[in-house]
C-alpha cells in the first residue's frame, strides 16, 4: 500500500523540482485572480485616415504625426501606467468606408476616443447619420478646416486647427492689401470645397466686392482641365485652390502651361512638397499656402524641437510636414487629455477632460474649449514656395 500512495504522489507532484514550480504556479495565478499588473493595461485611440486614394500620403503623414507621439509616451511608461494602442483604419478618401469603419471601432468599448480623421464630407456624414453621437466619443483634432462641422455647434469633435472661413479671410486680406481683387476659387466639388468656396465669397463680400469665377472639379480625381481652362479665360488677378494635392499640383502646372500668370493660393491641406512634386518647381513657384500651425521647419518654438526630436528618434526617414506637426499637436491635446480622465478613463470622461483645456499650452502654441467651445485654434499664416521648391515664410 505504502508503494502505491508513494506512486501516486509522485505521479501529481512529479518529483520535488516539478513541486516547486507548481508552488510557482500557483502563485502566479494568485496575482492574476487579485489583479493584473498595471503594465497590461491598454488605451485604445482609433483612427480612420485615407492611407490609398487620391490624399494617401496625407494620410500616411497624418497618421505618423500622433504615432511618434503617442510612441514617446508609450516610452516613458504611458498614461497613468496604461500602453497607449493606435489602431488605424484606411477608408480611402470614401465616405462610405468612413462611416462603416468608425461605427466599427465605436461599438467596441474598449476604444475611448477617435483621433485624426480627414475630409469634411467623410465627417459630416458621421455627424448626419448619428455615428458619433451613439457612439459618444470623442473626435480630437479632424484634418479638416469644414465650418460644417463647427457651426451649428455640435458635443464630439475638438478642432486643433483653425477653419476655412478663418484661412479664406486671411489669404483675402492679403491679396486685396496688395491690390488684388479679382479673384477665383478652384474648388473640390464636394462639403470640403464648397465650405472653402463659401468662406471666400463671405470674405469678399465683407470686403465689398464678388467673385469673378468659381470652377470645379470632382472629388477623388485630379481632372482639371476645365477647371483650368475657365479661369485662365478670365482677367483675374488672383486664384485660391480649395483642393488637395494631386488636383491642386495638377491645377498649377496647367494653369501655368496655358500661359495663365495669376497669383495662385491654396487652402492649408495641401503638401506643398507633392505640391512641387507634381507641378515642377517652376510651375510652383510662387505658390501661396495659408497655414493652421507654425513653421515646422525651424525649431524655434518649444513644441517644433520636439517634434523634430520625436520625429528623427521613432521615423529617422521622415522629413518635417506640416501635416504630421499638425497631427503631432493634436497627439498631444488628446494625450493631456486622458491624463486628465484618470486612471480608468471612459469616452465621457475624455469628453469632459477635453473641455477642462483652457489656454492649454503646446510649448509655443495653446489651444483652449470649454462646454460651448470646440474650436482650439483660430492660428492662420501663410507661406510661399520658392524658386527652389521649398516652402518659406
Amino acid at each position: 500500500m505504502r508503494m502505491n500512495h508513494r506512486h501516486a504522489t509522485l505521479r501529481l507532484a512529479g518529483g520535488r523540482g516539478a513541486g516547486r514550480r507548481l508552488l510557482a504556479t500557483l502563485a502566479l495565478c494568485a496575482v492574476a485572480v487579485l489583479g493584473r499588473p498595471a503594465e497590461a493595461a491598454e488605451i485604445v485611440i482609433g483612427q480612420v485616415a485615407p492611407l490609398s486614394g487620391v490624399l494617401a500620403s496625407t494620410g500616411q503623414q497624418m497618421v505618423l504625426g500622433g504615432k511618434i507621439y503617442f510612441d514617446w509616451v508609450n516610452a516613458q511608461g504611458g498614461v497613468h501606467g496604461a500602453t497607449l494602442r493606435h489602431e488605424v483604419l484606411d477608408d480611402g478618401y470614401k465616405v462610405p468606408d468612413t462611416v462603416r469603419q468608425t461605427r466599427a471601432l465605436l461599438a467596441r468599448p474598449e476604444v475611448v476616443a477617435l483621433f485624426g480623421f480627414a475630409g469634411t464630407a467623410n465627417i459630416t456624414q458621421l455627424l448626419q447619420d448619428g455615428v458619433l453621437e451613439q457612439g459618444g466619443a470623442a473626435l480630437v483634432a479632424p484634418y479638416t478646416g469644414g465650418e460644417s462641422l463647427r457651426s451649428p455647434f455640435n458635443p464630439w469633435i475638438f478642432h486643433v486647427r483653425a477653419g476655412y472661413a478663418d484661412e479664406a479671410e486671411h489669404m483675402v486680406q492679403q491679396l486685396t492689401t496688395l491690390g488684388m481683387n479679382r479673384m477665383a476659387v478652384m474648388y473640390q466639388d464636394d462639403g470640403f470645397g464648397k465650405a472653402g468656396l463659401a468662406g471666400v465669397e463671405a470674405a469678399l463680400a465683407k470686403r465689398g466686392l464678388k467673385l469673378r469665377v468659381s470652377a470645379g472639379y470632382e472629388r477623388n480625381t485630379d481632372q482639371i482641365e476645365s477647371a483650368a481652362q475657365a479661369i485662365k479665360a478670365t482677367d483675374v488677378q488672383a486664384i485660391i485652390m480649395i483642393a488637395t494635392n494631386k488636383p491642386a499640383g495638377a491645377f498649377a502646372k496647367r494653369y501655368r502651361e496655358l500661359g495663365g500668370g495669376a497669383q495662385i493660393m491654396s487652402i492649408s491641406v495641401v503638401d506643398p512638397a507633392e505640391i512641387v512634386k507634381i507641378a515642377g518647381a517652376k510651375n510652383a513657384r510662387g505658390l501661396g499656402i495659408s497655414q493652421v500651425v507654425p513653421y515646422p521647419y525651424q525649431p524655434r518654438l518649444p513644441v517644433v524641437r520636439e517634434y523634430q526630436q520625436l520625429l528623427k528618434q521613432y521615423a529617422p526617414k521622415a522629413e518635417v510636414n506640416y501635416t504630421s506637426f499638425e497631427e503631432f499637436l493634436g497627439a498631444k491635446v488628446l494625450v493631456e487629455a486622458l491624463r486628465r480622465a484618470g486612471p480608468e478613463p471612459t469616452r465621457a470622461r475624455v469628453v469632459k477632460a477635453l473641455e477642462s483645456l483652457r489656454n492649454f499650452d503646446l510649448g509655443g502654441i495653446t489651444v483652449g474649449y470649454s462646454p460651448t467651445n470646440r474650436v482650439g485654434s483660430r492660428y492662420v499664416e501663410v507661406t510661399v514656395i520658392d524658386a527652389d521648391g521649398r516652402l518659406i515664410k
